[in-house]
């Protein structure tokens, strides 16, 4: 009897005498069912519609199919999945994920699907401040940098009382000749320099720079405008920012000094500063070769520089003594006695900043923020502006509905591996759209949990 051959069914070897036969007879299917929560965390924080209020679109209403905020909606779903590349959505466009997510089951033309391909996404991310012929979708640089203010002061039932904001410059490695490509000595490449603003977790800014300046190039005016409108509407926080000593210029602490914030910076050492805790080096020397353990001590200095202060600071000095040599640290801040000695100021206040790192490389490693391949600055910075509400979008997820979960502190791509990145059926009916996920699911207790989780905090939006 002649073998049965189908284009669509395939036999492989039979096992316990049952026939193996794979096909592509399944229908619509999705690999990241799981997705279905990031609609949920948009829906109760509002992030893709506002992100798109921030957009002017110029183009003809009558010919148009996707809308500017499918546009935008997509590009943040699809960087928060995984998908780096706008030419991935060639084939995300037929998903039925992202057409849940867009609200759009169908196009309203034959000749299209249901959201955007690479082609219509490209025109977006090379979009200018200002509307051309070529360019019909502009953006408001103004009304992006303050949404991401808006979204971590909605996500404060009350206002604190005292705020964190951590300053960071880092190196955003180039590969092409993109405008404002420089060489930075330090980083050993041809780089970005952006400066990032968190408090904790929360993003508050992501503002792409050349690598020809300094690293707190720039920071005055950025923190006074992030100043401006937390106090318009927490008038009375106490706000201290923290960095490493890159930011520990006299422009920035005079500014804080000046308008009430206080700051607490890491301060490059130096012979004079070193020279002024060589007892408690000495003495921490002889403690480590005692003990045969790091030894430290600390000292408080009312320390001023020759020419480059306008005034006498605190400064705290670490003299440390590990690995048989010496590793003195110091910083300077405007924090008094009331806030702790030099040895909680270091060790619990200041070393805390290093969690920022953290959250850098969640923007870059999992969210591909320093994808910035386009060959204009504006365009690589809304490229950024991206990859950061997608963090934003995440991080309001597991702010949300993972807080009780074994995900609570996991990281943005762990978070994508654990709970998006589920197959599924999807079978559309006239009444609802059904995802048959796999009932072995490991994650599906948590999935469970966030989706109440979010349920309830839609609810109370």
């Amino acid at each position: 009897m002649p073998t049965e051959c189908s284009a669509d069914l395939f036999e492989f070897a039979p096992v316990k005498r049952r026939a193996v036969v794979a096909g592509f007879d399944g229908g619509a299917i999705t690999s990241d069912a799981g997705a279905l929560l990031l609609g949920a965390t948009d829906r109760t924080i509002g992030l893709i519609g506002r992100f798109a209020e921030c957009f002017i679109d110029r183009r003809r209403p009558e010919l148009v199919e996707h809308l500017v905020a499918t546009l935008v909606g997509q590009r943040v779903f699809g960087i928060a999945l995984g998908y780096e590349d706008i030419n991935d959505h060639d084939e995300l466009r037929h998903d039925p994920v992202m057409a849940v997510l867009a609200g759009k089951l169908q196009a309203g033309r034959a000749d299209c699907a249901p959201v955007a391909g690479k082609s219509t996404l490209n025109r977006l991310e090379l979009s200018r401040e200002a509307a051309t012929r070529y360019h019909k979708i502009a953006h408001d640089r103004a009304a992006i940098e303050s949404l991401f203010v808006t979204l971590f002061l909605e996500a404060h039932k009350t206002a604190p009382q005292e705020i964190i904001l951590d300053l960071d410059a880092t190196d955003d490695p180039l590969h092409g000749h993109q405008e404002g490509r420089f060489f930075h000595g330090y980083y050993d490449c041809y780089c970005y320099l952006p400066l990032y603003v968190f408090c904790g977790r929360q993003l508050l800014a992501a503002q792409l720079r050349p690598a020809n300046i300094d690293a707190s190039a720039g920071s005055v005016e950025e923190i006074a405008r992030l100043m401006a409108q937390i106090r318009a509407r927490w008038p009375a926080v106490r706000i201290i920012l923290r960095a490493d000593s890159g930011f520990a210029r006299e422009a920035l602490m005079a500014w804080c000094e000046a308008n009430g914030v206080d700051f607490i910076f890491g301060l490059a050492r130096n012979v004079r500063l070193t020279r002024a805790i060589g007892a408690e080096l000495a003495e921490a020397r002889e403690e480590s070769r005692t003990t045969g353990e790091p030894a430290r001590r600390f000292k408080e200095l009312i320390w001023s520089t020759r020419k480059s202060w306008s005034r006498k600071r605190r400064v705290i000095a670490k003299a440390e003594w590990t690995r048989g040599e010496a590793n003195p640290r110091f910083i300077v801040t405007s924090l008094t006695d009331a806030d702790g000695d030099g040895r909680h100021l270091y060790e619990a206040v200041y070393c805390a900043r290093g969690e920022m790192e953290n959250r850098i490389k969640e923007c870059q490693m999992d969210l591909f923020a320093d994808r910035t391949s386009t060959g204009t600055m504006k365009a690589n910075q809304l490229r950024l502006w991206f990859a950061s509400m997608a963090y934003v979008l995440l991080d309001s997820l597991r702010r949300l509905a993972l807080q009780a979960t074994a995900l609570a502190d996991a990281t943005c791509g762990t978070i994508r591996r654990k709970l998006f990145k589920i197959g599924a059926l999807v079978t559309i009916s006239v009444r609802r759209i059904k995802f048959a996920m796999a009932s072995g699911c490991p994650y599906k207790a948590i999935f469970a949990t966030a989706h109440r989780a979010l349920a309830a905090a839609a609810d109370t939006s």
